[in-house]
C-alpha cells in the first residue's frame, strides 16, 4: 500500500513531524569540531551567525525562573499544564487581544508549520519570497504542496507586487516582514495595500506575517499586523521569545489570529510542547516592556556602529532593521565565512542567489562587534582603523 509523505505527517502529527525533519537541530555528529558546552557560553568563537540575542533574558526572567524551580527542583518533574494560561493571559494583555486570539508553541516555529500544514496542499501553493525565513517553505516541501517562491526587488526587499500576483488561488502566503537574511523592512500601508491586493484576487487564500524581528525595527512607518490579524481570519502574525526577548534556547512563540482562524488551527496544533523554565520566562518578559527598549537601544547601537564600520571601509549593507545586517563583501559568502571563522568569528550560512557578494552578520554587543570588525578587516583586507 502507498503511503506519502503527506499522510505520514498526518498520522505522525506536527510534533512528531518537526522532531523528525527540522533542519534547524543539529545532530551531534554534524557539529564543527570547534562546538563545544563551553561555546554556548561564549567562550571561543563569537557567534554572530544565528541572529541569538547575545545578552539572554532579562534579570526579572532569570530570577523567576530560579525562584520557581528552587529550592529542590521537583516543579520541574510537573508538566506545566497549569502555567500555559498564565503565558496566554500576559500575552493577550501585552496587545490588547483575547486569549482565544492566541496559539504558542515551540518557537515560532511550531506555529509557522501548523498552518503551512493547515492552509497548504499539492494544489494550494505556498507562496513566498526568496530568500526568506526558510520554515515553511521547508515544510511545505516535506508535506508535497506545492511552493511558488518569487523573488526579491532589486533593492533587496520582498517584491510584494509579484507576490501579490503570484498569490492568486494559493493556500497562503508568507510575508517575513522584517525579512530574514536581507533585514529590510515594508511600511504599514505598502502591508496593509499587498493584503488588500492578494484577499481582493484570492479571497480565500491565507496570510502569514512573521514578526520575528519586530521589537528591533527603528523605521517609524513600520507597524505590527496583529490589530489586523484578530480582525481578519485570513491574517496571522506570528511572534517569537528567541530574539529581543533572549530566549532562544527556551523555544516559545506564539500567533495571533482570528478566533475563527485558531479553531480552525487548534485541531492540527499540539499544545503540550513548552517547558516550564520557558514558559515563566516569556510570561515575565511579554509585559517587560521597558527591557525590550533597553535592549532594542543596545542593538541599534551596535547595528550602527557595524553598519558605519563596513561603509566606512566601501562596502554597502542595507538599511538593517533587524539584529544582524545584510552586507555585500563582494566576496563569496563561503568564502567570507571561513576566513571569519579562522579569525574567531562566527557569521551566516550562504543565501542563494546572493552567495556570491552578500553575507548576512549577526549583532552581538557594542564590544563583539569593534572586536569583529578587527576580524572582518583581515578577512577583507582593509584597514580596520580608517574603517572604524
Amino acid at each position: 500500500m502507498s503511503f506519502s509523505r503527506r499522510a505520514f505527517v498526518k498520522t505522525l502529527g506536527i510534533g512528531g513531524a518537526a522532531a523528525l525533519s527540522s533542519s534547524y537541530i543539529p545532530r551531534a555528529y554534524d557539529l564543527p569540531s570547534f562546538w563545544t558546552p563551553t561555546l554556548l557560553a561564549q567562550e571561543g568563537p563569537l557567534l554572530l551567525h544565528n541572529n541569538e540575542n547575545p545578552l539572554g533574558p532579562g534579570d526579572r526572567v532569570l530570577n523567576a525562573i530560579r525562584e520557581h524551580i528552587a529550592p529542590d527542583g521537583a516543579t520541574i518533574g510537573r508538566y506545566p499544564f497549569a502555567l500555559t494560561g498564565g503565558l496566554a493571559r500576559a500575552i493577550a494583555q501585552r496587545f490588547d487581544v483575547e486569549p482565544g486570539n492566541i496559539i504558542m508553541g515551540t518557537g515560532s516555529t511550531q506555529a509557522l508549520r501548523t498552518a503551512t500544514q493547515v492552509y497548504t496542499s499539492p494544489t494550494k501553493a505556498l507562496v513566498t519570497a526568496t530568500p526568506t525565513y526558510e520554515e515553511c517553505t521547508q515544510y511545505a516541501q516535506l508535506i508535497g504542496s506545492a511552493v511558488v517562491e518569487v523573488g526579491l526587488n532589486e533593492n533587496l526587499e520582498l517584491d510584494l507586487d509579484e507576490m501579490a500576483a503570484a498569490a492568486r488561488g494559493a493556500g497562503m502566503v508568507f510575508l517575513n516582514n522584517p525579512n530574514n537574511p536581507t533585514a529590510t523592512v515594508h511600511p504599514e500601508d505598502a502591508v496593509n495595500g499587498f493584503i488588500d491586493d492578494v484577499l481582493t484576487a484570492s479571497p480565500d487564500t491565507m496570510i502569514l506575517v512573521d514578526e520575528a524581528y519586530h521589537d528591533y525595527v527603528t523605521d517609524p512607518r513600520h507597524v505590527s499586523q496583529i490589530p489586523h490579524a484578530v480582525r481578519n481570519p485570513k491574517v496571522m502574525a506570528a511572534r517569537t521569545f528567541s530574539k529581543a526577548h533572549g530566549m532562544a534556547g527556551m523555544r516559545v512563540g506564539y500567533m495571533i489570529a482570528h478566533e475563527d482562524t485558531v479553531r480552525e488551527l487548534s485541531p492540527w496544533h499540539s499544545f503540550n510542547t513548552m517547558n516550564t523554565p520557558g514558559i515563566l520566562g516569556a510570561t515575565i518578559s511579554i509585559l517587560d516592556t521597558q527591557r525590550l527598549e533597553e535592549e532594542a537601544a543596545r542593538n541599534t547601537e551596535a547595528r550602527q556602529y557595524t553598519i558605519d564600520w563596513f561603509k566606512n571601509a566601501g562596502f554597502d549593507a542595507t538599511d538593517s532593521q533587524c539584529n544582524f545586517i545584510f552586507v555585500k563583501t563582494g566576496m563569496n559568502a563561503q568564502e567570507f565565512r571561513d576566513g571569519a571563522r579562522e579569525n574567531g568569528v562566527m557569521v551566516g550560512r550562504n543565501f542563494p542567489p546572493y552567495q556570491e557578494e552578500w553575507a548576512r552578520i549577526s549583532i552581538g554587543t557594542l564590544e563583539q562587534m569593534q572586536q569583529a570588525t578587527e576580524a572582518f578587516a583581515k578577512v577583507l583586507r582593509v584597514n580596520a582603523t580608517a574603517a572604524a
